[in-house]
């Protein structure tokens, strides 16, 4: 109706979602990444995942952690998951997931990189899961593999790739996961 709008600069959006059970993470899932990295393409899904203290909202602060001189960004597609399930099939994935959203991967290279490159280290700090602003539904997407996925860093575009790149598509991480 365009009545009673509420100027961005006056509110703070919080993260689409607070303190959800899980928080699980799929490394090195972009063919372009891996190319990037020099990374081989995995052979399966490389599982990690963020503490849901990490969560923070999408124009929050990213609080960097004094023990670190290494920290990165990687933007993300994040699958919100509604329906609880074990042995998915990959033919009824997509029903267990509510809906989308942009999720900022934060990490601390030099700690992911320490204690025989365990991932947990370096992704868990608190802020470095920024999420937001919107919740789109899964209706809403036409097709989940047909996405553009953009990092900007302080104007600057960092990151430009489409989930047409995805390793594993979305329909077998969660089949692959939920086993």
């Amino acid at each position: 109706s365009g009545q009673h709008r509420v100027a961005r600069d006056a509110v703070r959006l919080l993260a689409p979602i607070g303190d959800p059970q899980k928080v699980i993470c799929v490394g090195l899932n972009y063919h372009d990444h891996c190319q990037e990295q020099a990374a081989k393409v995995p052979k399966d899904p490389i599982i990690f995942n963020k503490f849901p203290s990490a969560i923070t909202g999408p124009f929050d602060d990213i609080v960097l952690p004094q023990e670190s001189n290494e920290v990165d960004w990687e933007v993300e597609l994040a699958a919100v998951i509604g329906k609880p399930g074990r042995h998915i099939e990959e033919s009824a994935a997509l029903d267990h997931v509510v809906g989308f959203m942009v999720a900022n991967d934060v990490s601390a290279r030099d700690w992911q990189l320490r204690n025989g490159r365990q991932w947990l280290l370096g992704k868990t700090f608190d802020t470095f899961c920024p999420l937001g602003p919107a919740l789109v539904t899964k209706e809403a997407v036409p097709d989940v593999q047909q996405l553009r996925i953009r990092c900007s860093v302080n104007g600057q575009l960092m990151q430009d790739s489409n989930t047409q790149q995805l390793i594993f598509p979305l329909p077998t991480l969660i089949s692959w996961v939920s086993r």
